[in-house]
């Protein structure tokens, strides 16, 4: 699936009991962030969070955890991309781009 994802409803079974995206330090960026670089509103980005298990928050108080490279593949509808990232496979082709193209390091 490569189109840009409009409508997350129907893409519910894509992460159904998927491993969450492993994050280093580098790579996280806030809700506020997100929704600036997206462009989606805050509730559309939450729904992604869930969908895609590209975000942590320890506690329902915390600060929402966003693994900016997961959110880029969302955003371009690169879902095939998640799985080498969620497996911690930083240099496959597809997650290198990402990281590429955000001028973040591996």
């Amino acid at each position: 699936m490569n189109a840009p994802i409009e409508n997350s409803e129907s893409l519910s079974e894509v992460a159904t009991g998927a491993w969450p995206v492993l994050m280093q330090r580098s790579d996280i960026i806030t809700l506020k962030e997100a929704v600036h670089r997206t462009g989606k509103t805050d509730r559309t980005l939450r729904t992604w969070f869930k969908l895609f298990g590209i975000s942590w928050q320890t506690n329902s108080g915390a600060p929402i955890e966003i693994s900016a490279p997961a959110l880029e593949m969302v955003m371009h509808g690169d879902l095939e991309a998640l799985e080498p990232l969620r497996s911690g496979n930083w240099h496959d082709p597809r997650v290198r781009r990402f990281f590429d193209h955000l001028g973040l390091s591996a």
